[in-house]
């Protein structure tokens, strides 16, 4: 994802007045930005960063739903908005199926050590922002039973 398309995006939410959409977009270009400007690359901002940024916040997001009192509705649907919105910019994560069968083709060698810690962290190396975390971590410890 281009930090260009989400610029755009929230000035066609502005346009239609969509104020959720264009304060779901906003948050996500600021953060990009503050990213950018910690890792300092305040001029080209690469995609990567765009799209780990994204995951962070879709994570936030998640958490808020999460932990949101089931009687504040208001605040549900307003949270649940919010994650929408952050999904369809959110890149694809890998299934948990996907996860297997890329772990048994490339870290066959690994993978029969049955050692859990070096398995995962020859895998995060590889699939850092293509998969969850904790699904890597399921595959991982039901490949070392």
């Amino acid at each position: 994802m281009k930090l260009e398309a989400l610029r755009s995006d929230m000035v066609a939410a502005m346009k239609a007045k969509d104020k959720e959409r264009k304060e779901a977009i906003s948050s996500l270009v600021s953060a990009v930005k503050k990213a950018a400007i910690d890792e300092g690359c305040r001029e080209d901002i690469p995609e990567a960063l765009v799209d780990r940024v994204i995951l962070k916040e879709l994570k936030s997001a998640k958490e808020q739903l999460d932990t949101c009192p089931a009687d504040r509705t208001e605040l549900m649907a307003e949270y649940q908005r919010r994650y929408d919105v952050i999904q369809e910019y959110a890149p694809r994560q890998m299934s948990e199926e996907e996860v297997r069968a890329y772990i048994t083709e490339k870290f066959a060698d690994v993978v029969a050590t049955k050692n859990k810690g070096q398995i995962m962290k020859a895998v995060m190396a590889q699939l850092k922002g293509k998969a969850d975390g904790k699904v890597i971590n399921q595959v991982v410890a039901d490949l070392c039973r």
